[in-house]
């Protein structure tokens, strides 16, 4: 028999303990099993706004950039069906260029399982990868703060954040946070040649790798420098831009430009790092004229990133927290916020940088089980509200 604590550190239970084997993968079951139940109810809730505007949740669900992706896993980039547009209305043969490759690339072998089916494959992938990106946001605030609470707060609090319906959705999120989330796992326990081939997938998923190749290779060259780190931090240096230098690349040579991708986020999506100057503009504009709920909490959702990507700064200052967790998370805020393109959709933007929820969930992991579940709640059903709204209420592209 083993003395455990539940719920209240004051309240002690007698149960059997678990065998060694199911003791270690229980709390990632459980993890799985919260995302599961928070993704349910966001699809639940755009089920239900679904409609009540007459428009087919299937239809919803394969809105915007996910036609792009579905598209490029059945035809490939060069034989994308003109059906589709960029923001200007235009298409031309190098756009879908500015689409990353390894989720299309990974819908294709799925669709074997799925009979030739690349919806149902895509859906598949986006569920098996927040799956896997659950249990390493898990793994991610057990090795920061030892509380199994904080990990599967972090779990709960990711999948319910604003714009968490791209995770159930054709989308790169969940794909991508979860190779971010176990390269950051991998840099915490110095698995260095793991760091790199999970950063090497990030980078060929989505551009917000670029924070993540900077920490992962300034991590790798701080650990040589201590001398705690031989060959194979070496490697993760030489790795882990890998993906989205080789990407970058790729399109430079199909384009003829080296700054093709860059020339076709310009071009078609009018996205360029702007040092932040479009973004301050949209906030003014938007709190002072609040033409629509969707551009207001697109404003809150960034300023709330900005205070949480502060509270990490002070986390890594005063409580120890890894500077790499609290590094990738301030980095996304920065690179969000810095870049021009499409405003209302940088509450997704911010969806990869799950570590900007660290904070809340070790501040809840302290409550009492009663508040910790009420903020929760709240949190996960304003996140989800805000997620049917805009695949429903939104006419616009997220």
């Amino acid at each position: 028999m083993t003395v455990v604590a539940v719920a209240e550190p004051d309240r002690l239970i007698r149960e059997k303990p678990l065998p060694r084997t199911v003791s270690r993968v229980h709390p990632y079951l459980r993890a799985a099993a919260l995302y599961l139940l928070v993704r349910a109810a966001g699809v639940g809730l755009l089920a239900l706004f679904a409609a009540k505007v007459n428009a087919p949740l299937l239809g919803r669900l394969t809105s915007w950039d996910a036609q792009w992706y579905l598209n490029i896993a059945e035809h490939g980039y060069g034989g994308v069906t003109t059906g589709l547009f960029d923001a200007e209305g235009n298409y031309a043969p190098h756009t879908p260029l500015a689409f990353f490759p390894a989720f299309p690339t990974l819908v294709r072998p799925l669709s074997v399982l799925t009979l030739g089916n690349t919806v149902v494959a895509a859906f598949l992938l986006s569920l098996v990868a927040g799956v896997v990106a659950a249990c390493g946001l898990y793994r991610v605030g057990r090795l920061v703060d030892g509380r199994q609470r904080v990990g599967m707060l972090l779990v709960a609090l990711w999948a319910g954040a604003p714009m968490a319906i791209t995770l159930s959705m054709p989308y790169t999120e969940a794909l991508f946070t979860a190779f971010a989330a176990w390269t950051l796992v991998a840099v915490l326990e110095r698995n260095w040649v793991t760091a790199a081939l999970c950063c090497l997938g990030a980078g060929l998923t989505r551009p917000t790798a670029v924070v993540l190749v900077a920490v992962v290779g300034i991590a790798a060259i701080v650990a040589l420098a201590k001398g705690k780190a031989g060959w194979r931090a070496m490697v993760c240096v030489a790795l882990c831009p890998a993906g989205l230098v080789g990407w970058w690349g790729y399109v430079a040579v199909r384009t003829g430009s080296p700054t093709g991708w860059w020339d076709l986020e310009w071009k078609n999506w009018w996205t360029r790092f702007d040092w932040g100057a479009e973004t301050v503009r949209f906030a003014r504009d938007m709190l002072v004229s609040g033409r629509s709920a969707m551009e207001t909490m697109s404003v809150f959702a960034l300023v709330l990133a900005a205070v949480l990507g502060a509270l990490l700064a002070v986390l890594a200052v005063k409580r120890g927290l890894p500077w790499p967790v609290a590094a990738f998370g301030i980095g996304v805020v920065l690179l969000v916020a810095g870049t021009a393109g499409i405003p209302q959709a940088k509450a997704r933007f911010l969806l990869p940088g799950f570590t900007l929820l660290l904070p809340l969930a070790i501040g809840l992991a302290g409550r009492r089980r009663s508040t910790t579940i009420a903020a929760t709640a709240g949190f996960v059903l304003a996140g989800c509200w805000f997620s049917a709204y805009s695949v429903t209420g939104w006419h616009y592209a997220i």
